[in-house]
Parts: C-alpha cells; sequence; structure tokens
C-alpha cells in the first residue's frame, strides 16, 4: 500500500508518500506561502534531484493539485497514476476527549475536529482545510487522521485535571491534553526496541525539545504525564513560548500594560521564551553560540531554560518512582551537544553517566550516549512523526475493509 501523510498549516503543506511494504519513503516535500502569487513548491522524490516550481497556489486544493502533478511527473515523479495511492494520512493537533487514537475520517469526524477549534485555533483549521483539499483530488481514497493528543488520553483524572472548579471542566473540557503525542510514542517504542527490551517493562522519559518543546513519562509505554497542558504553552520554556508561569502574571501585566486578551496571548505565545531572554534569537544554535561567546543574555536564557527542562526530568522520574531510560529528541534534542551535557551533568543523583565523546556523535539512527554504568541508559532518538501516521493509516485503512 502507498500511503500520502500530508501536515497542513495555515499557508504551508508538508507531504511524503510511503510504500508501506518497506516503510520506504518514495518522495517528501514542502509546499509553501499558500495564498500568494510567490508559493513555492520543493519537491524531493527519492533516487532523483530536488526540484522546486514558484507558482500562484491560492488554497490548499491547489497545493495538494500541485504535489500531485509532481508525484506523477515523468521526470521528477515516483508514480505512473495518482490511483496507486490507496490511503491518506494527516496530522491534527488537538482531538480533545473523543479521540484516543487515530481514526478512519468520516463526516463525524471531521465535525469533532471543528468542534474543537477553540482549542488549537492555530492547528485544527489548516488541518480540516487539508483534509477537504485531499478529499477534492482524491475522491473515494479513505483518509485517517492522527491526533497529537491522542497519545496522552491514556493520563489518569489526578493528572489531567486542573485544581479549579470541576464545572469547567464539564461545561468546557479545560483540562491537561498534551501535545507531540505522535513524536512522544514513536520515540518511546523506538527506545524500548533499541535497547531490545520490552516496553511494558519500562520507565521513559522522553524529551521533545524543538522550538516547541514537551516532556512526557511513558510507563509500561502509555503516557503518564506531559508538560503541556490545554494548550501547548504550558510546560517548559521554548523558543518563543513562556511556559510555566504565575497565572496572576497574566492578569498583573495586563493590567499595567493596558493589553487585551489577544495581546496578552500574542506575548506569551510568540514574544517569549529564548526569545525574549536572549533578546536575539529563538534558535536554540544562536543561543549555544552566544553562550560559548559569554554573552550575558544568551547564557541567561540557555541557564534558564536548561534548568528547567532538568526540573521536569526530575519530577517524572518521581512521579513514576524511578526513570529507566531518558530520550532526546526532536530539532534540540538531537541536534545539540551542549544541551543534552549540561542536563545530564546535573542529574547525577539518579545515576546517569553520559559518554562526551558518544555525546558528539551524530547519526539518522537511535544510539546510547550514557555509558556502560550509568543507571539510567540515555539515548538520542531521530523522531519519525510521519512514519508514525503512516502505520496508523495503513492499519486502520486495512482494518476497514
Amino acid at each position: 500500500m502507498k500511503v500520502l501523510v500530508i501536515n497542513a498549516g495555515s499557508s504551508s503543506l508538508k507531504y511524503q508518500l510511503y510504500d508501506m511494504t518497506d516503510e520506504s519513503v518514495l518522495a517528501k516535500g514542502l509546499v509553501e506561502r499558500i495564498g500568494m502569487d510567490s508559493s513555492i513548491l520543493n519537491h524531493k522524490p527519492t533516487g532523483k534531484e530536488e526540484v522546486t516550481e514558484v507558482s500562484e497556489i491560492l488554497e490548499h486544493t491547489t497545493a495538494i493539485r500541485k504535489v500531485l502533478e509532481k508525484l506523477v511527473d515523468p521526470e521528477y515523479g515516483v508514480l505512473k497514476s495518482v490511483e496507486e495511492i490507496q490511503a491518506v494520512g494527516h496530522r491534527v493537533v488537538h482531538g480533545g476527549e473523543a479521540f484516543k487514537s487515530s481514526a478512519l475520517v468520516t463526516g463525524e469526524v471531521k465535525s469533532e475536529i471543528r468542534r474543537l477549534f477553540d482549542l488549537a485555533p492555530l492547528h485544527n483549521p489548516p488541518a480540516i482545510m487539508g483534509i477537504t483539499a485531499a478529499e477534492k483530488n482524491m475522491p473515494g481514497v479513505p483518509q485517517v487522521v492522527a491526533f497529537d493528543t491522542a497519545f496522552h488520553q491514556t493520563m489518569e483524572e489526578k493528572v489531567y485535571l486542573y485544581p479549579i472548579p470541576k464545572v469547567l471542566y464539564k461545561k468546557h473540557h479545560v483540562r491537561r491534553y498534551g501535545a507531540h503525542g505522535t513524536s512522544h510514542d514513536y520515540v518511546s517504542k523506538a527506545a524500548a526496541e533499541y535497547l531490545d527490551r520490552p516496553i511494558e517493562d519500562l520507565k521513559i522519559i522522553t524529551c521533545h525539545i524543538g522550538n516547541g518543546a514537551s516532556l512526557t513519562a511513558v510507563k509500561n509505554g502509555k503516557s503518564y504525564d506531559t508538560s503541556m497542558g490545554l494548550t501547548p504553552l504550558e510546560g517548559l520554556m521554548m523558543g518563543t513560548r513562556s511556559g510555566d508561569l504565575d497565572p496572576a502574571v497574566v492578569t498583573f501585566v495586563m493590567n499595567k500594560e493596558e493589553l487585551s486578551i489577544s495581546e496578552v496571548n500574542s506575548m506569551l505565545n510568540k514574544h517569549s521564551g529564548l526569545l525574549a531572554i536572549s533578546g536575539s534569537s529563538s534558535d536554540m544554535r544562536d543561543v549555544t553560540d552566544g553562550l560559548a561567546e559569554g554573552e550575558p543574555n544568551a547564557t541567561l536564557a540557555f541557564e534558564m531554560y536548561e534548568y528547567r527542562l532538568r526540573k521536569y526530568i526530575g519530577s517524572y522520574a518521581a512521579a513514576m518512582d524511578g526513570v529507566d531510560v531518558i530520550v532526546f529528541t526532536a530539532g534540540v534534542g538531537e541536534n545539540s551537544v551542549v544541551v543534552r551535557e549540561k542536563v545530564c551533568e546535573n542529574l547525577t543523583y539518579l545515576g546517569v553517566k553520559i559518554d562526551p565523546e558518544l555525546n558528539k556523535v551524530r547519526s539518522g539512527d537511535p544510539r546510547r550516549i550514557s555509558t556502560p554504568d550509568s543507571k539510567v541508559e540515555v539515548l538520542v532518538v531521530p523522531t519519525n512523526e510521519e512514519l508514525m501516521i503512516a502505520r496508523d493509516t495503513h492499519r486502520i485503512v486495512l482494518e476497514s475493509k
């Protein structure tokens, strides 16, 4: 079965085409600047040269049509016909409480995704646009949605409820949902496979740290706790997001600065985190360059980031009564030697020891960076959310026949 995986943003569309007989990637690409007359399509077929096309793409239906044209192009394509695509998988950020796993797209499923627009206003509306566009371009082809929140639906009530009036949960479903669930699920399973140990016997802390970042305590293969909450704003300090702070800060700053709800929301989501403290960049690479040069603001930004990350690891070790494996993944987790080094240097009370030379190795495969006598296995596992979506899509479509 050939599965097309789509991740639709408001003005972008990422895609990967898989052959599920061996889970190989046949092609992948990105459409940017959707809605403009200078939209860019970057298409990379496996084993062939990458091609870039600039054209007018005003909406997602045209974007997917352009992608399909590239997939069957005599020179840059990998398919003889669009009919070879037997299923489409979509990434959807928020599934609320309705979805505990990926699901086959139906009218009812689309209605539920729309109902959750308020909880993910930047992510769920583009997902619906991607689903609708795929339906128009490939009528009759089954589609599956994979939710970032689904993996975290195993959390217990004591973990996901907030200590506020319970009527707010009953009326408005205010609770912890988490995010990055597809990634946390993938890397925890990949870590257990790498170690050749049953995931049901492991306590794993997965650190998905990129521009957005979250930690998950994975106990016996299930999400036990996670750092993001009702929205992706809670938890760790991130590239432009504040993460945890005293809720009274919001009302205090709104009053003092006469900010609207929209303005304070923008401040916390787009103008905080590394960007706010460093004063110059939300990119950890720039921050670590500044750290190496002794730049004070970059140094403070890094130290705050590392401290909060380490504090969460400690809290999840306490929550699970121990930890067997710590996994670093995503952009920062996979690539920042110094972040992994500094975090692990301060986890000696858990018996964590990392090998400085192994920590410097760059690889596209899972790898161990801890020493043989470390009481906790420390791994770097490249995430692959697209493959996880493709696997779910393949399984669900086969089961539905």
